[in-house]
């Protein structure tokens, strides 16, 4: 691993990133050329992959970002984790679950697979950014269709909704329409 003045320099600008950046961004605020920039993410993932290291180099949501190595950050999310928001109730994860795993959505469709009304859960969600409407269905009424947000996907530390964990063969059920 080369760890030089120009590493360090773009292991600063991730620190005091407060969200994730892309290589073309790094570049910008470094004055270093997107090839410089990438050899120095190599050499900073290198750097954070030693077991002595607490924090990782991860892409989320298409930039890069300086992130708590996972069996650290699980000691320490109840401390730091949710700053500003109180944590979110079994209800709500469910319907955020559902959600997405089947965006776009319709309010009916959530409410056919939880057997609930989710209309608070809906405006929660809203309230703290991690859903949005994505659009209207083709369908009579054109019922608001949701999704996840980007602020989701900073939350489960995913650089795509692709990344999130396969459901299994009851869970994959348990999240169909009901008829």
């Amino acid at each position: 691993m080369e760890f030089n003045r120009e590493t360090a320099l773009v292991e600063t600008v991730l620190f005091l990133e407060s969200e994730p950046v892309t290589t073309k961004v790094i570049s910008n605020r470094a004055q270093l050329s997107e090839e410089v920039v990438e050899r120095c993410l190599d050499n900073l993932k290198e750097k954070y992959e030693a077991d002595n290291s607490g924090i990782e180099l991860s892409m989320i949501t298409g930039g890069w970002c300086l992130t708590p190595k996972k069996e650290y950050w699980s000691v320490l999310k109840e401390i730091y984790g949710a700053k500003k928001e109180g944590r979110l109730s079994k209800s709500a994860m469910e319907t955020l679950a559902i959600i997405a795993y089947k965006q776009p959505i319709t309010r009916a469709e959530i409410e056919s697979i939880r057997g609930v009304g989710v209309d608070n859960m809906i405006r929660l969600l809203i309230e703290r950014n991690l859903i949005k409407e994505v659009g209207r269905k083709e369908a009579p009424g054109r019922p608001t269709l949701f999704g996840t947000s980007k602020e989701f996907l900073k939350l489960f530390k995913l650089n795509s909704i692709a990344e999130l964990p396969r459901l299994d063969e009851d869970e994959e059920e348990r999240f169909e329409l009901a008829r």
